[in-house]
């Protein structure tokens, strides 16, 4: 029977200890308040803030997020509160029996308009050519308290954006300190990157010494990014460069597209969260000028067999157990900098982003008959990691990088946007073949325990010599912070373990070291699964809905209804995976397999100091290209 450890709640994301006051656990008893002389019930412990919301009162607020960041720190949900002479910050004011409070007095509409002007007043004012124009959270709260510039003395900050990294722009200029950013990492991901440094109107929000995100433990997971009210962290794009190569008639330009894209890009065109609008991606990118339009999902099909075999023949060798998967970018940093010592037991699989560029300008280039130094390969993913993840320099074969640009949903969108496509008004079309094929387990791969559920039909099914009748496995799904099971594999029980969010990843980690023992894990960065990853669409709201578990549940439901609407199944039924194999690698785990799909990773440290200059110098010594007679 599966054993499940509950680490999250259902409303929010893991945390630990909050910036500022900490969340009060809720009793479930009720107090009758008082919100402009309206008699209200409010759960005790809950605060003020969250009290006026539930009752339908609107009290703005730009640094709080529920659970996450109660530091009430930016002044903008003040209330007055009878029998106080001072205006409070509803986010840290706990409700009690018979409170008084007003929300929207002449008082506190004129403290709140000049509480924003203030941020104005040191706020870069570039915001029609700004990244978050229309969705910023400045923007909005201006709009709605009154706020305008010049009512104040401006004194803009005028810094340069620190574009030092592949992955995640810092643009000072536009913080406004209300330290999102700080809490997102510390509290949810559990790792600490940001800190505030000097002090009143010099302070920033950055890593120790003001170094580059890429120089300390920062797993590039771009939930930072999710949580900045503003435009001050952004992530690194790559549009015009993919707008040159499609424009470019000597370049064979290749997209492949994750499977969380397809449950996601819709949100940017005014979809309910999790539509799946997988035919109508495909047809957008055709248009936006893509020579072929691929699904990674037929990689994600190709990781499974070679990561399924590969757990076989460690159960079956001796090799090193757990096997950890390393689909996940932001985990594998997260792994190489906390946890080296479980290195060798992290699968030398590549991500199935990976294992397709390198198919891409091997495979699919002499298939085709497209010289592979003329290819591009884009990749359209929800996570920021990725960015990193394709500049890594063991993400090459032969000589040539396997995915050349990474865009996130939302550059994605922005592209569309530029090119006059609503993707509301395309039709359905499929993906090219052969590399866009795939199976139902490859579309679960972008929510938690999706790998692992993957992993477990086409094992079972190898192992048993036959199609076993179960599919779903319902013990992998869900939110549960940590989810545990036993499955019997060839008559012997393995154990198995899902995490989700590197703060989980920390205490399953934790428990390693203290020696409890199991076969599989599946560990994803990001909470929920890539469905929550730092690239997803940024919906300007407050409440911030995106960094909830509810959020991105919707968008796994639509994943799994792909699943169930799929005629396959499970990865190895993939007859496209099978093609490839018989015609160019072999087998799983072969020399020709482990020489393209698999690689190494490396023990970091906490200041790892990455240098990215190789990616303009390609290595003399490698040969560029694919060596003759690749194909059988």
């Amino acid at each position: 029977m599966p054993t499940n450890q509950e680490i999250t709640g259902p409303r929010t994301l893991p945390h630990e200890r909050p910036v500022g006051k900490p969340p009060v656990e809720l009793t479930g008893e009720q107090v009758t308040m008082y919100i402009n002389d309206e008699p209200v019930q409010a759960d005790k412990g809950t605060n003020v803030l969250e009290a006026c919301r539930a009752n339908g009162y609107d009290v703005p607020s730009l640094c709080y997020i529920r659970d996450i960041n109660t530091a009430g720190s930016c002044r903008v949900c003040i209330v007055e509160i009878e029998g106080s002479r001072n205006l409070q910050a509803a986010c840290v004011y706990p409700v009690s029996e018979g409170l008084r409070v007003h929300t929207h007095t002449p008082r506190v509409r004129k403290a709140r308009r000049r509480v924003v002007e203030l941020l104005l007043s040191e706020h870069n004012r570039e915001c029609p050519t700004c990244p978050r124009s229309a969705n910023c959270e400045l923007q909005a709260l201006a709009r709605k308290v009154g706020a305008r510039y010049g009512k104040l003395a401006s004194q803009p900050r005028c810094e340069p954006k620190i574009v030092k990294n592949p992955f995640i722009v810092r643009d000072y200029s536009k913080c406004v300190k209300c330290r999102r950013c700080e809490a997102v990492c510390k509290n949810m991901q559990g790792i600490g990157v940001y800190v505030p440094l000097n002090r009143g109107y010099e302070t920033i929000i950055a890593p120790a010494f003001e170094r580059n995100l890429a120089e300390v433990a920062c797993i590039a997971c771009g939930q930072c990014v999710l949580a900045c009210p503003t435009a001050s962290l952004t992530e690194r794009s790559y549009i015009e460069e993919v707008w040159q190569a499609l424009e470019d008639p000597a370049k064979h330009v290749v997209v492949q597209t994750a499977p969380a894209i397809q449950v996601s890009i819709g949100e940017e065109f005014g979809l309910p969260v999790g539509t799946v609008v997988s035919g109508k991606l495909a047809a957008s990118l055709r248009r936006l000028g893509f020579d072929s339009v691929f699904s990674t999902d037929f990689a994600a099909d190709l990781t499974i067999m070679e990561e399924a075999h590969e757990l076989l023949h460690r159960l079956a060798k001796g090799g090193p157990l757990p096997l950890i998967s390393s689909c996940s970018p932001g985990w594998i940093k997260f792994c190489e900098h906390f946890y080296p010592e479980f290195i060798d037991n992290l699968s030398t699989c590549k991500s199935p982003m990976e294992m397709f560029g390198a198919l891409a300008k091997t495979y699919y280039a002499q298939k085709a008959g497209i010289d592979p130094k003329d290819m591009v390969v884009v990749a359209v993913m929800p996570c920021t990691a990725k960015k990193f993840e394709a500049a890594r320099p063991e993400m090459t074969t032969y000589g040539l990088r396997d995915v050349d640009y990474v865009l996130t949903t939302r550059e994605l969108a922005k592209m569309l946007r530029q090119a006059d496509i609503n993707l509301n008004k395309l039709p359905e079309e499929d993906f090219d073949q052969p590399l866009g094929l795939s199976s139902g387990a490859a579309n679960i791969f972008a929510t938690t325990g999706g790998v692992m559920e993957a992993a477990i039909r086409t094992a079972l099914a190898l192992t048993e010599g036959k199609e076993l009748g179960r599919l779903e496995f319902k013990e992998f799904r869900g939110t549960t912070g940590i989810k545990e099971a036993e499955v019997e594999l060839k008559g012997q029980t393995l154990r198995l373990a899902v995490a989700h969010g590197t703060n989980n990843a920390k205490k399953l980690m934790e428990r390693l070291k203290r020696g409890e023992k199991f076969h599989f894990i599946e560990i994803m960065a990001c909470a929920g699964g890539c469905v929550g990853g730092g690239g997803q669409p940024i919906t300007g709201d407050p409440e911030k809905p995106e960094l909830t578990l509810e959020h991105r549940q919707k968008r796994a439901a639509g994943l799994y209804a792909l699943d169930l609407s799929k005629e396959l199944r499970r990865s190895h039924e993939n007859k496209a995976v099978l093609q490839v194999y018989q015609e160019f690698l072999g087998e799983p785990m072969s020399k020709k397999a482990k020489e393209i799909l698999h690689t190494h990773y490396t023990a970091r440290g906490k200041l790892p100091g990455f240098n990215f200059e190789h990616l303009a110098k390609p290595d003399p010594e490698v040969p560029v290209g694919n060596p003759p007679g690749l194909l059988h």
